[in-house]
């Protein structure tokens, strides 16, 4: 895993923690939603990469 996909991967889960946040603070459904969307996303890139790197060596 590259150093700059980690960072990305990183920054898409903490951009939806924010954005979760914003939402609940607001009382607005959407940016909640979207949030933990993309929370799920980055998470699961994640997993993806560290799966690729447990079986590369």
């Amino acid at each position: 895993m590259s150093l700059i996909e980690k960072i990305n991967d990183r920054r898409q889960v903490l951009h939806g923690w924010i954005k979760q946040g914003f939402g609940r603070t607001s009382g607005n459904a959407r940016p909640r939603t979207g949030g933990r969307a993309g929370r799920v996303s980055g998470n699961l890139k994640l997993a993806r990469e560290r799966a690729r790197d447990a079986f590369k060596h």
